[in-house]
């Protein structure tokens, strides 16, 4: 598994997801309304959530970001390679704390580490079509829909079609 670096931004410390963070995401991971968009559906115990939280059978990597007021966790971001200078992100945030830019802040800190420490030339995220809060949050960092793919997924809610935004290294603001 790659290393999971350290990042930081004003409200968050980024730091490698661990076993004592489960309990944090439960939650958020096991309410099938959270989980609508997902995949799969809702975990049905910790244990499931545990091996796949902190499973080393993908090439991917997963942080937890803290909350440097609370210490408590409130978000997970992940990386996953594809092509070289290609990475996939995605994100989830515990119940109760949505609608507080706690997303959009951890994906910017997360999205500014790949384009300017790892030098990716891209950066991509794979939406459902009606997970409006989603949709809002990478058109809001500046990601271009680049296209739907028909019927790409069957998940727990019937076939769904995806959208595909994607973010260029270049388009990404320089930091201030």
């Amino acid at each position: 598994m790659a290393t999971v670096p350290t990042i930081e931004s004003e409200r968050f410390v980024l730091r490698e997801l661990t076993a004592g963070d489960v309990a944090a995401f439960w939650p958020a991971f096991s309410d099938p309304g959270n989980m609508r968009w997902w995949s799969r559906e809702a975990f049905t115990s910790r244990e499931e959530l545990a091996a796949w939280l902190l499973s080393t059978d993908w090439d991917g990597r997963s942080w937890a970001a803290i909350e440097r007021s609370s210490g408590e966790p409130v978000c997970r971001v992940i990386a996953s390679p594809g092509m070289e200078g290609v990475s996939e992100i995605g994100y989830a945030t515990v119940l109760g704390r949505h609608g507080q830019g706690i997303a959009r802040e951890c994906v910017g800190a997360l999205i500014s580490h790949l384009f300017q420490k790892e030098a990716m030339r891209r950066v991509w995220a794979d939406v459902d079509p009606d997970n409006a809060a989603s949709n809002a949050l990478v058109k809001g960092l500046g990601f271009t829909l680049e296209g739907r793919l028909r019927e790409a997924w069957k998940t727990h809610i019937g076939v769904r079609d995806s959208l595909i935004w994607g973010l260029l290294a270049r388009e990404w603001p320089a930091p201030s």
